[in-house]
Parts: structure tokens; sequence; C-alpha cells
């Protein structure tokens, strides 16, 4: 009797341990599901929960500074891509974090090393064409035209249907004088979102030049 009193006290405790492990990996789907879904507000606050349950909870991190830059809250992001990069330096999901929020904060040179690292370390990574279009966005704001072409015709290398890429391409092609060029890139993002009321000026910004 003894013996299948402590079989059944066993086979609870490994019931519990399973649940518990369970509700922890729900948690954590909850988390990114809400991402995906756009509820950026409520993942933060569940990846809050896990990360004060657990302070060395990578997972929470990256999904909670994602919410964070998402939100426009770049100094909370910042805090928490911090504590992320002390548990976790060469992760490459908190590198291209810590590339956008210096990137959103205006501070070029600090954002291109961060994504150039990036690059390095994950050529196919996961955000590969985020990281390329931030780089071209760099670019264009230190008006390296050129380089821009090239970053941001890498990133549509992998998401070809990105209507907003389309157009930076092509306003990068009109400022480097590729009027041709430039037209075939605007129409394209207008193919893909006819509303897209920079790529329909630029269309007929370029037509007029050429008109001229």
């Amino acid at each position: 009797m003894r013996y299948e009193a402590r079989i059944r006290s066993l086979n609870a405790i490994i019931l519990f341990t399973a649940l518990c492990a369970g509700v922890w990996a729900q948690q954590g789907r909850d988390a990114l599901e809400l991402y995906r879904a756009g509820s950026y507000d409520a993942a933060a606050e569940v990846c809050k929960r896990e990360i004060a349950e657990r302070a060395d909870n990578l997972e929470a991190h990256v999904v909670l500074c994602w919410s964070l830059l998402k939100l426009s809250r770049y100094s909370d992001a910042a805090v928490y891509a911090a504590e992320a990069a002390r548990l976790s330096r060469y992760d490459v999901r908190v590198i291209e974090i810590l590339g956008e929020i210096e990137y959103f904060q205006g501070r070029n040179k600090t954002a291109m090393q961060y994504f150039q690292e990036y690059v390095n370390l994950a050529a196919e990574g996961q955000r590969i064409d985020m990281v390329y279009y931030f780089m071209g966005e760099i670019y264009i704001r230190l008006g390296q035209f050129r380089h821009a072409d090239i970053a941001i015709s890498t990133a549509l290398h992998y998401v070809g249907v990105n209507a907003l890429w389309w157009s930076r391409l092509a306003y990068t092609r009109e400022m480097l004088g590729d009027n041709m060029e430039a037209i075939r890139a605007y129409s394209r993002a207008l193919e893909l979102n006819p509303n897209l009321s920079d790529a329909r000026r630029g269309l007929e910004r370029v037509r007029a030049a050429i008109d001229r």
C-alpha cells in the first residue's frame, strides 16, 4: 500500500509539473500570437508578467521589445533590449532590435553597426529583409542613394510584395536620375497598393520631369 501511495504521489507531481509547463508554454504562445495579431499593448503586458516571474526569460524580452517598437515606445524598448543583451548578446533577434531602436531614435551610425552585425551573423535570418530595408533607409538619410538602391533591392529580393519598399526603391532611383527605373518601381508599388499616396506623387513627379 505504501508503494502504491508513493506511485500515486509521484504521478500527481508529474501531472502537476506537466500542467505548469503547459501553462508557461501557452503564455509564451499567447504573447507572440497577440503580437502577430497586432495587439501590441496586450502582448507587452503578458511579456512583462512573464519577466516578473522569471527575469531571465529571453523570449519574453524579445516579444516585449518587438511590441514596444510597434508602439513607438523606443525608450522603454531600449531598457528591455539592454536586459536582453545581457542575457544573450549575440542573439540575432536582440541585435536587430537594438538596431531598430537606434534607427528610430536617429542614431544612424550605431544602427548601421547593429544591422551589419546581424547580416554577418545571420545572412539568412528571419528578419534579414527588415534589416536590409532599414539599412536602405539609413543610406537615404545620408544621401548615399546608390547604396540605398542596393540595400532596398536586397530587401525586396526576400519580400517582393511590400509596396512601401518598392516606393522607397523608386525614390532612390529618382534621386539617382534613373527616371525609367523609378517609374517601373513606383508603378510596381501602386500595383501592390493603389492607395499609396507617396508612390502616386512620385510617379507623377518623375513623369513630369521626363516631359519637361
